[in-house]
């Protein structure tokens, strides 16, 4: 495991120990993490170690926000927002929720969701009249940024890609790791913090219940620390590309390509999803050959072709399994 997490966030961490009059001595060896590693300006630890770290200096200062705020969360917080996003019917109200109880828990900040044509934003509003972030601003924006994500993706069992990033505070040294903290486009000194995706995740149903949440827990951190890897949206990045383009029906490696994966991971993350190709296929074959036969007057040969078939034949016989009818059937029942 590569060592890309910037070793600054583990100072203010430690800096949240001095600041209560403790030393972090134990946590920084439960994550091997030597006197020599903490004083490298530009060091980096692993994403373990952040979690090690992390998880340790969040139950022994017994607060989950490290040191942010104006008082104390204490050990569990975290866990009761997500409680309260589970009978959530999509992920648009569980955001909504979150943010919402999340101003339960501290007046500190504020966390809102909102929509702009087809992305979504969260973000993260500072409110220095009540309290200055100072020193924590920065990992105190990235940590409740990047759990409000891993969050979203746990909920809906999505890897939810990023649009864009915005931060209100200038390029940190470390700048570089920025790119491995959020996976998208970051802009610094923007008028606030944000983070922006396609608005269509909103609509994903929530995933998880009871029992998850209670697994989840046991290993919280690593939505915070670790980027989620399902892509539920796959089928429906499938079906868009096979209906706008007929061609790539014919070959499985060509569609990958396409879609920027390789053409085992295509068919392994589809049958994960509850999908095979074949199946996408021939739903979209079907939905258009329907189409085709109720708005047309054009032979069954120029059909099938169309919907990415050579032989009328053999369009012919695949139609009337999927739909129970022959073309000709289906075009005289569409006929007024």
């Amino acid at each position: 495991m590569r060592a890309e997490t910037p070793m600054a966030f583990i100072r203010m961490m430690v800096r949240a120990y001095e600041d209560r009059g403790m030393r972090a001595t134990t946590a920084l060896a439960k994550a091997q993490i030597t006197p020599a590693d903490l004083a490298k300006p530009q060091g980096r630890v692993t994403a373990l170690q952040m979690e090690w770290f992390s998880e340790a200096a969040m139950r022994e200062l017994d607060d989950e926000a490290l040191g942010w705020f104006s008082r104390r969360l204490p050990w569990g917080s975290y866990g009761l927002l997500v409680r309260a996003c589970l009978t959530s019917p999509n992920l648009g109200l569980a955001l909504a929720r979150w943010c919402r109880h999340h101003g339960l828990l501290t007046q500190d900040v504020s966390l809102s969701v909102t929509q702009d044509g087809s992305v979504a934003w969260l973000g993260l509003q500072e409110h220095p009249e009540r309290h200055d972030l100072g020193v924590y601003r920065e990992f105190c924006t990235v940590s409740l940024l990047r759990n409000a994500l891993g969050v979203a993706c746990w909920l809906t069992d999505s890897r939810i890609p990023l649009k864009a990033v915005e931060l209100a505070y200038a390029a940190p040294a470390h700048h570089d790791s920025y790119a491995i903290l959020f996976e998208g486009p970051v802009q610094f000194e923007a008028a606030h913090s944000r983070m922006g995706f396609d608005a269509g995740y909103l609509q994903l149903p929530i995933r998880r219940d009871e029992q998850a949440l209670q697994r989840m827990l046991k290993r919280a951190l690593v939505l915070t620390v670790r980027p989620y890897r399902r892509d539920r949206l796959l089928v429906d990045r499938v079906r868009e590309a096979l209906r706008e383009q007929p061609e790539l029906m014919r070959r499985a490696d060509g569609l990958a390509a396409q879609l920027n994966v390789s053409e085992r991971t295509l068919h392994r993350q589809l049958r994960e999803e509850g999908e095979t190709l074949q199946a996408l296929k021939d739903r979209v074959r079907r939905d258009k050959a329907l189409a085709l036969l109720r708005t047309t007057s054009w032979p069954i040969a120029r059909i099938a072709a169309e919907v990415g078939m050579r032989h009328e034949k053999s369009f012919s016989r695949a139609f009337k399994h999927w739909t129970g009818q022959t073309p000709d059937e289906a075009r005289r029942h569409a006929s007024p």
